[in-house]
């Protein structure tokens, strides 16, 4: 009978992985660097196959360590759960937490003060951040779960909403017959910015970037104050927006698509209780009063 694979080294294999830093990796797990390198070699040999690559001090996943990959954080998540269904303690702990400031003002209130009122031991510390720099952040271990806007410069994560992106205009305001016509945006790296501008260029519509900041609140303010137009989706509006019809010559945007990410230890316990929370409230969560209306 062949023995079963050894969870501690797939725990080390997947904080590599997630860090590209056998160095992190090993602080992760709480071990040392050659006790780490030990542990990866044996799992390379009992399955036969090179699982990383190493480029200096680049560590990259091989498609034999991409194909694990999944499938060795589905087996810690299950030796999680495992563990929670015999376990009578009360959840307590800390969980560091990240979420874009794009859902910050609607989103938070609804996860955290119901989370907080029903989970009273376990404290969570939040970061509100652009995707981008929340997913940096995960990989270098500043956080134990985010939530992020898929298609920013990976597709990782549990997708688990999917919301119609908008073109707002301030309420009665005259931005949208600017020409050329004024945005508001976040910066170069923002998935959401490329996939306007996308959509702008091909339409052929004259425009330029009026605002730019890497702050949700900050455009949001550009807009409601009638500096530019700008394009958000629904759980992120404001009172004061309007929504721009599709008949006021503006393209359609692609969706947004919503992920969380955990840390490769991030699975049962606390992590679950958080994790499980923000996707069932946030499921829940009804679009702004702004997405009814077109802008006039």
């Amino acid at each position: 009978m062949t023995a079963p694979l050894d969870l501690d080294q797939l725990q080390s294999f997947c904080a590599i992985a997630d860090c590209g830093s056998f160095t992190e990796a090993a602080r992760r797990v709480n071990k040392t660097q050659s006790a780490v390198s030990m542990q990866i070699k044996r799992l390379e040999e009992r399955l036969g196959q090179p699982l990383l690559t190493r480029d200096g001090r680049t560590v990259a996943l091989t498609s034999q360590g991409e194909a694990l990959y999944a499938r060795a954080r589905r087996m810690l998540r299950t030796n999680a759960e495992i563990l929670d269904h015999f376990s009578d303690g009360d959840l307590a702990g800390q969980i560091r937490f990240g979420v874009p400031d794009d859902y910050a003002v609607r989103l938070l209130p609804v996860i955290l003060s119901s989370f907080q009122r029903t989970h009273p031991k376990i404290a969570v510390d939040v970061a509100c951040m652009a995707s981008e720099d929340l997913l940096s952040g995960m990989r270098s271990g500043r956080y134990d779960i985010i939530v992020f806007t898929q298609g920013t410069e990976q597709n990782y994560g549990e997708l688990f909403r999917t919301e119609k992106m908008y073109w707002v205009a301030s309420h009665g305001g005259r931005a949208l017959a600017s020409e050329p016509l004024a945005i508001a945006c976040g910066s170069p790296g923002c998935i959401w910015r490329k996939s306007a501008m996308e959509a702008l260029n091909r339409d052929g519509t004259d425009y330029r970037v009026a605002y730019t900041s890497s702050n949700a609140t900050a455009i949001s303010s550009a807009v409601l104050s009638d500096l530019a137009v700008g394009f958000l989706p629904e759980s992120a509006m404001q009172p004061g927006m309007r929504v721009i019809s599709e008949d006021m010559g503006l393209p359609r945007l692609a969706d947004a698509e919503i992920a969380l990410m955990r840390a490769s230890h991030a699975y049962g316990g606390i992590y679950d209780a958080l994790a499980n929370h923000i996707v069932q409230s946030m499921g829940n969560l009804e679009p702004a009063p702004a997405h009814a209306e077109a802008a006039e």
